[in-house]
């Protein structure tokens, strides 16, 4: 991490796309990320993909949180990411799913540049650490 790094700090996106409609976790993990020092911005509910990407690049985030427990994370994700791509924002960004995703469809959101997938039950100093150690270097 460089000394502007280590003045400046590690600002996150924790969002909520589509039509889930659970929160609590994401609230959760906004705390945590708030409590290690974090810029923590929360899209609320119901947003479309679109809406996240805006708020990424718009926030200048370093990290993306998404919190998804419909399902729908093979369908949104993606959406997400070529969003990113599209603003020149995915290098820069480091992005986690959280929810219940099943194995084969963790590998295939990595594949996509997924960093981490943390599924329910993940000790917050575990994804507060993740990221510390892998958030990316700004220019």
């Amino acid at each position: 991490m460089s000394a502007e790094q280590e003045e400046r700090a590690i600002r996150c996106l924790v969002a909520k796309v589509g039509l889930d409609g659970h929160d609590r976790g994401a609230h959760v993990i906004a705390r945590a990320f708030r409590d290690a020092g974090f810029e923590v911005v929360y899209s609320g509910l119901h947003r479309a993909p679109d809406d996240i990407v805006q708020a990424a690049v718009q926030e200048d985030v370093d990290v993306l949180g998404i919190s998804i427990l419909s399902g729908a994370h093979n369908t949104l994700v993606p959406k997400v990411i070529e969003g990113l791509k599209s603003y020149d924002a995915f290098e820069d960004t480091l992005i986690l799913v959280g929810g219940i995703i099943p194995d084969d469809d963790e590998a295939e959101l990595k594949k996509l540049g997924v960093a981490e997938v943390f599924g329910p039950g993940t000790p917050m100093e575990e994804t507060v650490e993740f990221i510390r150690k892998n958030v990316p270097e700004r220019a």
